[in-house]
């Protein structure tokens, strides 16, 4: 049975805490563009843990569950967390040669985001393009996710730790269904200030809300298959950390709704490809124990 009280002060104070750190930077636009973009910055980070917070102030004000309920205690199968650490570079990876074929973005050989780059260090820095891009590289699949998971765990605690659980009930698919957009609504401050989109404020918000739906799915699939918080957490962050790399491969000015990015049509589309495999070899939906939810 679904605790409504439950989700209805998770939601509460979630979306609360989370809007008003979103909407804060608008009051600061007089600053300057820099000192803006800091704040902003800030604010979102700030912003990431407002699931988590909700999550923690709900089970332990609300229900007076101990904290064990959200999955952060144990790990679960190992190799979900490898999972976890290279499918979101893959799917960003497969969005570009997409966007590519079907025309929505145009490939730079040049790299000339790098080349830019370079052409700003001092000279005798040594740094050649190709190093640079080795050097993005690392970071994205060694340090990015380990720096990300601290604010990615905020979110991973609230949507899948805590919401997604209590859905259950309802069936794996519409538990993930509706997490996944109110997860994408919950985006909608960001996107209308230019978060992912840039120049799309509305279009963008119904497309944050299909991606949510779709790498939701996968983000679930790494909670349940675990029962952890920590493996969508780590898998967040990964996908956090190569958010930037179709600036690297395509030429800039391409439309972000439809391609580029994973958060675009295009990678939308590899993502439920994803899915889809997941469900062909019956990972998903997740076998799990016979009680209605997983909270124990």
């Amino acid at each position: 049975m679904i605790n409504k009280k439950a989700i209805y002060w998770f939601l509460g104070i979630a979306f609360g805490f989370s809007w008003v750190m979103f909407l804060l930077p608008l009051a600061f636009t007089s600053l300057g563009e820099q000192t803006v973009a800091m704040i902003r910055l800030g604010c979102f980070v700030l912003a990431m843990w407002g699931p988590g917070i909700a999550a923690l102030v709900t089970t332990f004000v609300i229900l007076k569950e101990p904290l064990s309920s959200l999955g952060l205690n144990r790990l679960g199968k190992k190799w979900i967390y490898l999972a976890a650490w290279f499918i979101p570079p893959l799917l960003a990876a497969a969005a570009i040669p997409l966007s590519v074929l079907f025309g929505l973005a145009e490939y730079d050989p040049e790299m000339t985001l790098l080349q830019q780059m370079v052409a700003q260090l001092p000279a005798g820095s040594g740094l050649t393009v190709e190093i640079l891009l080795a050097i993005q590289l690392v970071q994205g699949l060694l340090l990015g996710p380990l720096i990300n998971v601290f604010a990615t765990m905020g979110e991973e605690m609230g949507w899948r730790g805590f919401l997604l659980p209590r859905l259950l009930p309802l069936g794996q698919w519409k538990a993930i269904l509706i997490s996944g957009v109110i997860w994408g609504v919950w985006h909608a401050p960001a996107i209308a200030q230019g978060h992912n989109y840039p120049g799309y404020p509305l279009e963008g918000i119904f497309m944050m809300i299909l991606f949510c739906v779709a790498i939701g799915a996968v983000m679930s699939w790494l909670y349940l298959a675990t029962r952890s918080s920590w493996a969508p957490a780590f898998g967040h962050a990964s996908l956090n950390a190569w958010g930037g790399l179709p600036l690297i491969f395509l030429v800039a000015g391409f439309n972000p709704l439809w391609g580029g990015t994973v958060a675009s049509l295009a990678g939308i589309l590899v993502t439920a490809l994803f899915v889809g495999l997941l469900v062909l070899l019956k990972q998903l939906p997740v076998e799990l124990p016979a009680e209605s939810t997983i909270t124990e």
